[in-house]
């Protein structure tokens, strides 16, 4: 384990709360601070520690793999913004994308020509993990003169097929 001014921080927190309460039930002061001293790590990671994982939307962060995008897609979330930030897809051909990432899953549409543009490729990159997230993870690339010229990430609202 890694100590971090955070995790000191935080442990402190804890220590102090259940010293707070351990004097409530008995006035030895202490008691109460060895007892707390002891339980202090055990509140910590098997009550707070989850509970803010819970409620946080941290995720891994991975370099872009073919094998690993192709294998678990609800993990894909994991390695856009990498891919983003490198600029590792951008200038590639439809040849080549199609070769990484495999068959597009949806086109977007254009609701003033009322078709599909063959120039923006969509993916699903999965759910991120969290206790309130209601939106899922997609990418859109971009194509012109069949090169990628750019990649956007965006959210949509998770639909179930009996909500239609």
């Amino acid at each position: 384990m890694i100590v971090t001014p955070l995790l000191v921080i935080f442990m402190s927190v804890v220590f102090i709360l259940l010293f707070l309460f351990l004097t409530t039930i008995d006035k030895r002061k202490w008691l109460s601070a060895l007892i707390s001293l002891v339980l202090t790590p055990f509140a910590y990671f098997y009550l707070f520690y989850p509970f803010v994982n819970i409620l946080s939307s941290y995720h891994h962060q991975k370099y872009f793999d073919s094998t690993a995008w192709a294998e678990n897609p609800s993990l894909r979330y994991e390695m856009i913004d990498n891919t983003i930030a490198t600029d590792t897809l951008i200038g590639m051909s439809k040849n080549d994308i199609y070769k990484l990432l495999g068959k597009y899953e949806w086109l977007t549409w254009d609701t003033a020509q009322k078709a599909h543009i063959e120039n923006k490729w969509n993916f699903g990159l999965g759910i991120e993990p969290g206790a309130f997230n209601t939106k899922k993870e997609c990418v859109e690339i971009k194509f012109k003169k069949d090169n990628v010229s750019a990649l956007k990430h965006y959210q949509e609202e998770i639909t179930f097929n009996d909500e239609e």
